[in-house]
């Protein structure tokens, strides 16, 4: 459901912008922050957010500065890239007694999907997030502070849930014994990308850690994507989180809590479109390369398991909107898994095929 908080004006006038504000409204679908369009009398438009107190704002614009920073040096053309707005005490945010407030530019003529339409969408949505990673294959990635600890550290997600597993506090473990199973059966697998990244055998970068297609704005003529937005999970990680878990999203023949588990398989055109744009935008390593299907798996075997932690534990964090939805979403991520270790082979020659035709 959109934001509909009202802002007050005058916060507009706390930043660096070009003329007066005449206009604001709320504007998207967030969830998390509350998203403001601004309109100046010369016809600038900006966005304006108001973030939730769920986050550090110190660290977490501190990364957003330095990332954002860095990608307008290199950016062949800035104006169609995120933007952060400075204050007029030349601050990454501002802050009153309501909370804490930033500025973006307002990319013209741009629109956001939530799910891809064609496999065309899905490779444009794969330029987008590679070009964000070669943007930033230079930047310190070890610098930025992580908003959320261990997010992308299997093994530790599997610590949790078998610490949930023994509570047993809601007294559902009996009726997930096939899903407690399948988890326990991949655990030594789901820890293999961590392990390399221990020991140096796959880089650390600046990963997004949201890519969904919602975070990618689209040219409304061309369809052509421009540039990836929301960067409050923007962290040291390995290229194969932003991988995996866009495949996990994208590739889905269904959608998150499908009850019919028939529905659910990994659609191959769109795997292969995605690896077509993420290989060619970005300069992965041959490591990298040969371990995307695993980064796919991984993500998506993660996710379930902290869906299935959450229901054992009360489903506490995810917000669901019916009784077993934790539980739903788990099945559907378990059931993905299992269609990408039936079609391993097929998902392992489209790597290596485009690979091959773009020379990496």
């Amino acid at each position: 459901m959109k934001n509909t908080a009202a802002v007050d004006m005058s916060i507009v006038k706390n930043f660096i912008v070009n003329g007066k504000p005449v206009d604001i409204k709320p504007h998207g679908n967030g969830h998390i922050n509350n998203t403001y369009l601004v309109t100046t009398d010369t016809g600038k438009k900006y966005i304006l957010q108001k973030v939730s107190d769920a986050f550090e704002i110190h660290n977490l614009m501190k990364n957003i500065d330095a990332v954002t920073s860095f990608m307008a040096l290199k950016a062949d053309n800035p104006e169609r890239q995120m933007q952060l707005i400075h204050t007029i005490n030349n601050e990454n945010f501002y802050s009153d007694e309501n909370g804490n407030y930033r500025m973006f530019n307002f990319v013209d003529n741009s629109i956001c999907l939530d799910a891809p339409e064609s496999t065309e969408d899905f490779y444009e949505a794969a330029v987008s997030f590679g070009k964000f990673q070669k943007l930033l294959e230079d930047f310190p990635a070890k610098t930025l502070t992580e908003p959320i600890k261990n997010f992308h550290n299997t093994p530790d997600r599997y610590r949790i849930f078998k610490e949930t597993l023994a509570a047993d506090k809601t007294d559902r473990v009996k009726l997930v014994k096939e899903e407690i199973e399948f988890a326990l059966d991949r655990e030594e697998e789901a820890g293999i990308l961590q392990s390399m990244r221990d020991s140096g055998k796959l880089p650390v970068r600046v990963t997004h850690n949201d890519t969904k297609l919602n975070n990618v704005l689209f040219d409304r003529n061309t369809r052509k994507s421009l540039c990836v937005i929301d960067l409050d999970t923007v962290m040291p990680g390995l290229s194969l989180y932003d991988f995996g878990d866009a495949i996990r999203f994208g590739a889905a023949t269904a959608k998150e809590d499908e009850k019919d588990l028939s529905k659910m398989t990994v659609d191959l055109d769109m795997f292969r479109a995605f690896t077509r744009g993420y290989i060619n935008s970005c300069n992965l390593s041959k490591e990298e390369i040969n371990c995307l299907v695993l980064g796919a798996k991984t993500m998506t075997l993660e996710c379930g398991v902290r869906f299935l932690t959450d229901y054992l534990d009360g489903d506490n964090y995810f917000k669901t909107s019916y009784e077993g939805q934790n539980l739903d979403r788990c099945r559907t991520q378990f059931k993905l898994v299992s269609e990408m270790e039936k079609h391993k082979d097929e998902l392992e020659n489209i790597v290596r095929e485009e690979a091959l035709r773009l020379n990496r």
